[in-house]
């Protein structure tokens, strides 16, 4: 999570949605950088109301935008998919090594997720609560450039990205019949995704299934 004062903007790091290398980017430029540990890093929108908004009301700050970026969900589940097929975590619960894409996933759509497949979701990352904000900028992760082109406007920066934390390895194959399960059993996920506009403006609230 990057928080930068004097813009009044937020931007929630969602997990595996590239924002390692704008954090590296940008952290020299945001008042308050939180990069460890993961769980205030990957902060999610209910704990950022929690523990964070009261903070930066207290200071000053009683509106602040929230910036995020969700990726297509069968992409975003196959990036966590080949991340936890690296080396390091071989011989542990979290590894998917020698597992297919399709066993990833219908794990995934179990109700007790085996450790492997408890990787959460973005919709309920990015749910609103009540008395809480809700996200006022959200972006594709596939389309970089309108994300970069509001970041630099708003910070009035330019931006240079490296590749961070690339989950590697070869993309998974999804079953038709799993595909078809997990858009119904996670129709929030991927609505969330398509209501995601290229200029980051947010649509009304009663056009998301959250």
């Amino acid at each position: 999570m990057l928080i930068f004062w004097k813009q009044r903007l937020v931007f929630l790091a969602v997990p595996k949605t590239g924002t390692t290398a704008y954090e590296h980017a940008l952290r020299g430029h945001a008042a308050i950088s939180v990069l460890d540990p993961p769980e205030l890093k990957h902060a999610p929108l209910y704990r950022y109301n929690r523990f964070f908004r009261p903070m930066l009301a207290k200071m000053g700050a009683e509106s602040m935008d929230v910036l995020a970026v969700v990726r297509e969900p069968i992409s975003w589940l196959d990036s966590w998919y080949r991340y936890r097929q690296r080396p390091f975590l071989d011989g542990q619960p979290t590894s998917t090594k020698d597992m297919t894409f399709d066993t990833f996933v219908e794990s995934y759509m179990k109700g007790d997720r085996p450790p492997f497949a408890n990787v959460g979701s973005q919709a309920k990352f990015l749910e609103p609560r009540p008395n809480g904000v809700g996200v006022t900028h959200l972006f594709r992760y596939e389309d970089q450039t309108a994300l970069r082109a509001f970041l630099e406007a708003r910070l009035s920066l330019s931006i240079t990205l490296e590749q961070r934390n690339a989950s590697g390895g070869l993309a998974g194959h999804l079953s038709e019949k799993n595909e078809a399960r997990l858009r119904r059993k996670f129709r929030d996920d991927f609505d969330l995704w398509k209501t995601a506009a290229c200029n980051g403006a947010v649509p009304n609230s009663d056009q998301f299934h959250l």
